[in-house]
């Protein structure tokens, strides 16, 4: 198609027949999977208010018509683009561009200071051409299914709470020593020496995360050894590791349980499996099987059945 052949030209009511047959293309080639199917008389009376107050333009070429875009009339500013469409046997020959260029030139002379539009994110290619024209995201929209969410909205009990820490040493009398001299006391410490691994219980931890992370941390700065913080706390698990005093690595399993967070800050809550192998001698590949991140709890194993998997593959006592 030779690009000096195409011409855009303003729509009429006469033109119904080809308009709908290209919104029934478009429909078909990116359905709208969150909605019920759009009949062609609710189109059709958009579209008509859009050939009175705002814009609807066709691409002609010596074939008949090749695309179609419509524009809504501004309002406080912004006119927003509905539809563009172009046939396959006609792209790539800057059909969309011409059509997008009538739009923005007619929003113009309508008063409007910016152009908007929706794009499927699935639709790649199309999230590209904007962008590459200049559109930027201003807003996200956002579903879900009625029942997932509807489950998700449950009240639920907190469920357990659980609390171990675990140091790499077998001096029991040293690690004695420092749960003694630890602030706040702990109640009643369940201490075991198993293998590398000497584990410390207490409801003090249960209660109080902080207090958790700062025992494990100074118990590693006061031995020089390696501690994990291990915590079932309800629905979600966390773990912290720390080498000689420095809290090295962070997991929890689901980062924005606690509240939204920058992309990085969740990144930074994912497990280092190259760290974890290092340090508790799991298996690297097994740290990044078993301790995932998700963005609900549902998508993970139950809490309790992850904190145990969890502590098998660092070798530590539950």
């Amino acid at each position: 198609m030779a690009d000096e052949a195409l011409t855009i030209r303003a729509a009429t009511e006469a033109d119904e027949a080809v308009l709908r047959e290209l919104w029934e293309e478009f429909e078909q080639e990116v359905p709208w999977e969150l909605e019920e199917p759009e009949t062609w008389a609710d189109e059709w009376r958009d579209t008509l208010d859009d050939i009175r107050t705002g814009g609807v333009f066709l691409a002609e070429n010596g074939d008949g018509a090749v695309g179609v875009a419509r524009i809504e009339a501004p309002v406080r500013g912004r006119a927003h683009v509905q539809l563009v469409h172009v046939r396959p046997q006609a792209r790539r020959h800057g059909v969309a561009k011409s059509l997008v260029r009538e739009c923005v030139q007619h929003a113009r002379e309508q008063g409007a200071r910016f152009v908007s539009l929706e794009v499927l994110k699935s639709n790649e290619l199309g999230v590209a051409v904007w962008r590459r024209l200049g559109f930027e995201e201003y807003s996200y929209a956002m579903a879900s299914k009625v029942d997932a969410l509807a489950e998700r909205l449950v009240d639920r009990p907190r469920g357990a709470y659980r609390a171990t820490t675990h140091v790499q040493s077998d001096d029991e009398v040293s690690v004695g020593r420092a749960i003694a001299q630890f602030l706040p006391r702990l109640e009643q410490p369940d201490v075991r020496s198993g293998g590398s691994w000497i584990r410390i219980a207490d409801s003090v931890f249960e209660q109080d995360r902080d207090s958790h992370g700062r025992f494990a941390r100074e118990l590693s700065d006061r031995l020089g050894a390696v501690t994990v913080a291990l915590a079932q706390e309800g629905e979600v698990v966390r773990f912290r590791l720390y080498e000689r005093g420095r809290m090295v690595d962070e997991y929890l399993s689901v980062p924005t349980w606690y509240g939204v967070l920058p992309k990085g800050d969740e990144l930074a809550l994912e497990a280092n499996p190259t760290l974890v192998a290092r340090l508790t001698g799991a298996d690297r590949d097994q740290v990044r099987r078993v301790a995932r991140t998700a963005p609900v709890p549902d998508e993970l194993p139950p809490a309790g059945e992850l904190y145990e998997q969890i502590a098998s593959l660092m070798g530590l006592e539950p």
